[in-house]
C-alpha cells in the first residue's frame, strides 16, 4: 500500500523565479536607491535624457516611500527594477485622454537587464491592472526631441513590440517633456508561475444574503 502510494505522491510546485513586492524594508528602499543612481549614470554616459529632478533616488530610500507604494521586481532577491505605483493618478496633463489607470512612475531598471526587465514589468502590470479593474496601464518616458529622431526611439519601438501604444507627447508628471504610453490591461491567469506576485490588492465589495454590499 505504501509503495503504492508514494508511486502517486505529487510533487510540490517550482516557485515563481521573479518576484513583484513593496519596497517594505530599509534594505529594499536603499538597494533601490542605489539602482536609480546606477540607472541614471548609465543613462548619462550614453548621452540620453535623465530627470532634471535630482531627489529621485531619495523618494526610494525615503521611510514614507512604503506609504508610496514603491515596488521592486526581484529575481532570487535581487532587486532587477523599481518604480512607484499609483492606481489613481491625477493625469490632467494628459489632457481629455486622462482618465482612470494604472500609473508606473519613475520607473529604472538595472543596467545590466533593462529590456528583460521591462518586458516582465509590462506583463506583470497589464495583468495587475485588469485585477484592479483599471482599462489600462501609463507610463511616461522623457523625450527631449521629435521622437521620430529622439535618442530613445529604439526604446520606444521596442515598448511598441512588447504591446505599449505611444499617444503623442507632452509634459509629464514632473513638467518634463514626455512620451505619453498605455497598455491595455489583460488578465493573465498563467502569469503567477513567471511572477509570484505579493502588492495587496484593494479589498472588493462583496454581494451578502440581504442584497446588500459589504467589505
Amino acid at each position: 500500500m505504501s509503495n503504492t502510494t508514494s508511486r502517486f505522491k505529487r510533487t510540490p510546485p517550482v516557485a515563481a523565479p521573479y518576484e513583484m513586492r513593496l519596497l517594505l524594508t530599509d534594505a529594499e528602499r536603499t538597494e533601490a536607491g542605489a539602482l536609480v543612481e546606477d540607472r541614471l549614470r548609465w543613462l548619462t554616459l550614453r548621452g540620453l535624457p535623465v530627470p532634471m529632478r535630482p531627489d529621485i533616488p531619495d523618494v526610494y530610500r525615503e521611510a514614507s516611500s512604503a506609504c508610496r507604494k514603491t515596488a521592486g521586481l526581484f529575481e532570487d532577491d535581487v532587486l532587477l527594477a523599481c518604480l512607484i505605483l499609483d492606481s489613481d493618478p491625477a493625469l490632467g496633463h494628459w489632457g481629455r485622454d486622462g482618465g482612470p489607470s494604472l500609473f508606473l512612475g519613475h520607473v529604472h531598471t538595472l543596467p545590466a537587464h533593462p529590456d528583460d526587465a521591462v518586458r516582465l514589468i509590462t506583463l506583470w502590470a497589464s495583468d495587475h491592472a485588469a485585477r484592479l479593474n483599471l482599462p489600462c496601464v501609463r507610463a511616461e518616458a522623457l523625450a527631449r526631441r521629435d521622437l521620430s529622431i529622439d535618442p530613445i526611439r529604439p526604446f520606444l519601438d521596442r515598448l511598441e513590440d512588447m504591446g505599449w501604444t505611444v499617444r503623442g507627447t507632452g509634459p509629464g508628471t514632473d513638467g518634463e517633456r514626455v512620451a505619453r504610453l498605455e497598455l491595455a490591461a489583460e488578465l493573465r491567469p498563467g502569469l503567477t508561475s513567471l511572477i509570484d506576485c505579493s502588492v495587496p490588492l484593494p479589498r472588493q465589495p462583496v454581494l451578502n444574503g440581504s442584497g446588500r454590499y459589504s467589505q
